[in-house]
């Protein structure tokens, strides 16, 4: 079925606002329609109506100075989120702040901040963003009132872009300072006697974007604060935190195991919202026997592009960085034509410059750029204005991730649209097919496990560094003594004076990344005309995309990766033009180092324990656009790259294959590799986690020649030191193994498809069967009987 969203074109009498909610009025109508009609790819459709705000009065303390130009600027009450954040914050408690996007968060940290200066002038207060965009975003909220005040009160950013002479000034009189986890880290802690200043006097420390923090990132960050309260306290400064958040369903146990304080929470949103829909779209089948749909790229591109010519500024998400580019491409090819411009087309991503993205973000407030097509980069809260429409290409993981992403549209209280096309993923087709479990269930909970040891022991290397660590101090859950004993052994720390004092020549936070392994970007260099900088691309991303012959996209425009210098990190590319695009082929192979628990599950057994994954790029595919035909490939041999982690996995036995006798060895193989698509998916939803944060792997261990092999299936956390997720799925063996069989059997496709064990053309056409033979093994098992029932059935 072909869905054709029938806008009527705007009158030229009509101003540009009505002709844009008449276009979104009849957009959202052919969507109810097509939604009755038999087979119809929409599977859901939620209206959200408009709310009115809660409001509550400026409180009588603060500064009139303050009170004014809150006036001044529209603001003559709060909303009741943001009264109460004053109230308690005033009262001196450590506070979090859930409410959804657009709703005021900004302003729940800067009032109390500036009231806090405005009354003591020497106080301090200190900003934490995720990335350096957000922090130029808010530096230019913060101006603006601060100059609307009149007041001295001095405010910068302090990141990697900072220049070198401004930073003396900044350490001496910046009232607040706005940087991110990696730069505190790097260039603030390690170098706290230049900040004196700053720790002295700081009142607040504030985390925006909470929900960020999770797993391996906020695992680091926990630890990055355990320091900052380690210098403060040097300094006899005892700072408040405020934390904010996106809706999650834990923000204040959160917050407590990020900081080690005791939170109040605020979460009663008082912002009026606008009225808002919601469409589930799943592409149409095109081949039931294969499972196969319309590709959700190309059917992205035709919504996208209708929105788009119709009048709607759209916001199109794509969940990596090739996705991004494919789609850019596409849109630029189909807005050629007038009466829209490829030029109001563009992308925004990690890898641009700053330049760009503050060009981006400021042609979609202005609104000469139309649709933008974009990574998560553009989910956290940067203010891009009045947006009609935001379409997903892709479920982006989590129900709190896509919650975010549908809150870009309508931030002006205006009506809005939410469309998610889903990919034929497993977990994208459960939620398309079950659109309860995401418009009913829980968002998920973000873990941190801030006392993984490989973590907490580069921190501690960090800390002895800033400040020596006294005898029975604690760093973490309990006192420091023995890790420090080990440290010694090593050569890096001497006990003296009850303390134990740094005293290796080397600087310990460079060598240790919040976010990867490595914590070294590559440069792109076109050298097409003249050398010059086009992007940065993150180290586990370059070995995908910037290895030699690769196809670079950038801004929809094709660069032959023409050399690649590992050790120096660079890449250099030239502008070509093909139709083509290049796709890296990996290898991984994961070897057990410790079993932590094991049980067995008829002849197999599921264990967890501590694993080392070596990763390996060893070639490459040249997708077509638009057919994605696979039109030629190449051999690579790029470094290996290490990582120790923790894994849940199956072992298969030689005696329980032998009771599959039906099934081939090959034919063995593929269902495991089947199952493991299946169990990523299944894993993901009970874990309420990103399917992206663990990683599938089968290994084949050789026993003895008459044994035969014994192969592994692996679902291993996919950070180094793991985020703890392998024990929770080692207790939840029996709902894994149920949940696989279910999404398998209930999955209307013949011999398997990309929704449930994969592609038949990838895992061999008796793969879905043949994974449900082997689940029925083993849940018979688990429910103590040994019998297949319905072997072929």
């Amino acid at each position: 079925m072909n869905l054709s969203l029938e806008f009527p074109d705007p009158k030229k009498s009509e101003s540009l606002s009505l002709a844009r909610r008449a276009g979104l009025d009849a957009a959202i109508a052919r969507l109810q329609a097509s939604m009755q009609e038999p087979d119809s790819p929409i599977r859901a459709i939620r209206h959200q109506p408009a709310t009115e705000g809660q409001f509550e009065d400026i409180p009588a303390a603060v500064p009139p100075d303050l009170s004014k130009v809150l006036n001044n600027r529209g603001i003559a009450r709060l909303y009741t989120h943001q009264a109460e954040c004053y109230q308690q914050i005033s009262a001196g408690r450590h506070v979090v702040v859930v409410t959804p996007t657009a709703s005021g968060k900004t302003l729940c940290y800067n009032l109390p901040v500036l009231d806090r200066i405005l009354r003591e002038p020497e106080a301090r207060a200190m900003y934490l963003f995720p990335t350096k965009a957000l922090s130029e975003d808010q530096l230019h909220e913060f101006h603006g009132m601060v100059e609307a005040m009149g007041s001295g009160i001095r405010a910068f950013t302090y990141d990697g872009d900072t220049p070198p002479d401004a930073r003396k000034q900044i350490r001496e009189r910046a009232n607040v300072v706005l940087t991110n986890p990696d730069m505190l880290h790097t260039g603030i802690l390690p170098h706290h006697t230049k900040w004196a200043k700053l720790f002295e006097n700081l009142r607040y420390i504030v985390i925006d974007e909470l929900h960020y923090y999770r797993g391996v990132y906020g695992s680091h960050l926990a630890n990055v604060i355990r320091r900052l309260k380690r210098i403060c306290a040097f300094y006899g400064a005892t700072p408040q935190f405020v934390c904010c958040s996106a809706t999650i369903a834990n923000p204040r146990p959160l917050a407590e195991s990020l900081t080690g304080e005791q939170f109040h929470l605020v979460d009663n949103n008082g912002a009026p919202t606008g009225e808002k829909y919601f469409v589930f779209y799943n592409p149409p089948v095109v081949n039931r026997q294969l499972g196969i749909r319309r590709g959700y790229l190309n059917e992205t591109r035709r919504i996208a592009t209708e929105l788009v010519t119709r009048g709607q500024q759209t916001l199109v998400f794509a969940n990596n960085r090739l996705a991004t580019e494919i789609l850019l491409t596409y849109l630029k090819d189909s807005c050629a034509r007038p009466p829209a411009h490829p030029d109001s087309v563009r992308g925004y991503r990690g890898g641009y410059l700053p330049r760009e993205r503050r060009d981006i973000e400021r042609g979609l407030r202005d609104g000469d750029i139309r649709c933008v097509v974009a990574t998560n980069a553009l989910e956290l809260g940067i203010d891009i204005g009045s947006l009609d429409v935001v379409v997903m290409a892709g479920y982006p993981g989590t129900i709190a991730s896509t919650w975010q992403r549908a809150g870009r549209a309508g931030r002006r209280m205006t009506t809005s649209l939410s469309m998610l096309v889903a990919s034929s993923a497993p977990l994208d087709q459960y939620i398309v097919e079950h659109p309860e479990y995401f418009f009913e269930g829980s968002p998920e909970h973000a873990h941190i496990n801030p006392d993984n040891l490989e973590i907490l022991i580069n921190h501690l290397k960090c800390a002895a560094f800033e400040l020596p660590v006294k005898d029975g101090e604690p760093f973490g859950p309990r006192p420091a003594g023995e890790l420090c004993r080990f440290l010694e052994e090593i050569g890096l720390l001497h006990h003296s004076a009850g303390a134990w004092h740094w005293t290796s020549d080397t600087y310990p936070a460079d060598a240790i990344s919040l976010r990867s392994v490595s914590s070294d970007n590559f440069i792109v260099i076109d050298q097409t005309n003249e050398e010059k900088v086009i992007a940065e691309v993150a180290f586990p991303a370059a070995l995908t995309e910037l290895h030699e012959k690769a196809i670079y996209l950038h801004e929809a425009r094709q660069y032959q990766v023409e050399k690649m210098d590992y050790d120096q990190r660079k890449a250099w590319v030239r502008h070509v033009e093909c139709d083509y695009f290049t796709d890296a082929i990996d290898y991984t192979q994961v070897k057990i180092l410790e079993t932590f628990e094991s049980q067995p599950a008829a002849e197999a057994r599921v264990a967890h324990g501590e694993v080392r994954v070596n990763r390996q790029i060893v070639g490459f595919k040249k997708i077509k656009f638009y057919t994605m035909e696979n039109i030629g490939a190449g051999a690579l041999s790029l470094p290996e790259q290490e990582m120790h982690t923790t894994s849940y996995y199956l072992h298969f036995t030689p005696e329980f294959l032998a009771r599959l006798p039906h099934l081939a060895p090959t034919d063995r193989l593929n269902a495991l590799t089947g199952l493991g698509n299946a169990f990523r998916t299944v894993a993901a939803l009970l874990l309420m986690c990103d399917p992206r944060d663990l990683g599938v792997a089968l290994t084949e261990e050789f026993g003895q020649p008459v044994a035969g092999f014994e192969p592994n299936l692996h679902l291993y956390d996919n950070y180094p030191g793991g985020i703890g997720q392998s024990a929770p799925l080692f207790q939840m063996t029996p709902q894994l193994l149920a949940g696989a069989r279910d999404l398998i059997a209930h999955c209307p496709c013949e011999s398997g498809c990309p929704s449930c064990t994969g592609p038949a053309g990838e895992t061999g056409e008796g793969a879905k069967q043949a994974g449900l033979d082997i689940l029925r093994l083993l849940l018979a098992a688990e429910e103590g009987t040994s019998e297949i029932s319905g072997q072929h059935g």
